[in-house]
């Protein structure tokens, strides 16, 4: 079924101790702590290297049922061997222990640098290679490098469909060609708010959304006003029933996607000054999925509501 998920990137951030995060709590309690105040959170630290399989099932655990976590993908295969002979590394990175997340495992998300241009040839190789479900996935993961032996995992619990997002930030990638590979290999093109600093496209290319928020006016920072909010809020949910804002910014204004009802992923990584949390949460409330969610216990109870 066609979900909506609102959370946050990452959760580990010193800035965020003693606002967000009560006075006194502990750094190993504090994923607890706010997979209760959202309902999805993007893993960031696989993205600067490969996590273990027994931090991924910490991590299962220490989250309530029907959370989600997105996986941000290794920048090994992106921004360093920029998606040249990768096939032992997306091997690695499967067998790291990504399906111990098992039903909390929600979509992949694959991150290009500003310096990467389009390369229609190199992008579908690329794009050949990602698996569409935890079978093949632990097939590509059972090729993983020897160097992976005794911090592997290599079992599924069940069969699961496996989603990806591209994210992009170099204009070349602003190519109908591009969002045709997209939609050819059902993949998300993720819609990221960047203060204008890289592209900003809206084009629907798979079965689902996934949004990135870096902040409205300054990079990491700024927060999201009321009106803001409102705005993501209408957005979403029309996106959510399968349709698409009169004003969307297109690659290609000429593709008609099919008018289906689509989950939604949706990201806050404005964390610099501790807005991603609050905003994230108040954008749950315009969306009335806040019901199940803790509040805030202490001195910011009120935060939240």
């Amino acid at each position: 079924m066609a979900a909506i998920h609102v959370g946050i990137s990452g959760w580990r951030y010193a800035p965020w101790r003693g606002d967000f995060y009560p006075e006194g709590l502990v750094q190993k309690h504090e994923l607890r702590f706010a997979s209760r105040a959202v309902t999805s959170i993007e893993i960031n630290g696989s993205f600067y290297s490969l996590q273990t399989p027994e931090r991924y099932a910490s991590w299962y655990e220490d989250t309530p049922e029907g959370f989600v976590f997105s996986v941000k993908c290794p920048r090994y295969i992106t921004h360093i061997r920029r998606l040249q002979d990768v096939e032992k590394p997306i091997a690695n990175f499967f067998a790291s222990g990504i399906f111990r997340l098992r039903e909390k495992l929600g979509p992949l998300l694959w991150q290009f640098p500003p310096s990467f241009k389009f390369d229609a040839k190199l992008v579908e190789s690329f794009l050949q290679q990602l698996p569409h479900d935890t079978e093949t996935a632990l097939q590509i993961a059972k090729g993983c490098e020897e160097r992976m032996q005794g911090r592997s995992y290599l079992e599924i619990d069940q069969p699961r469909p496996l989603r990806h997002a591209m994210e992009i930030r170099n204009e070349s990638f602003v190519d109908p060609a591009f969002t045709d590979l997209l939609r050819l290999y059902q993949v998300a093109l993720v819609i990221a708010d960047t203060a204008g600093k890289w592209p900003y496209r809206e084009d629907l290319t798979s079965d689902f959304l996934y949004l990135r928020l870096h902040g409205a006016e300054k990079l990491y920072t700024s927060g999201y006003t009321d009106q803001a909010l409102e705005r993501w809020c209408q957005r979403i949910q029309r996106w959510h029933e399968g349709g698409q804002p009169d004003d969307a910014q297109l690659i290609d204004p000429n593709a008609k996607p099919a008018a289906e009802a689509r989950s939604v992923y949706c990201y806050f990584d404005n964390d610099v000054k501790v807005r991603a949390p609050y905003d994230a949460r108040q954008l749950l409330c315009r969306l009335g999925l806040e019901q199940g969610l803790e509040t805030r216990p202490g001195q910011l109870e009120g935060a939240f509501v």
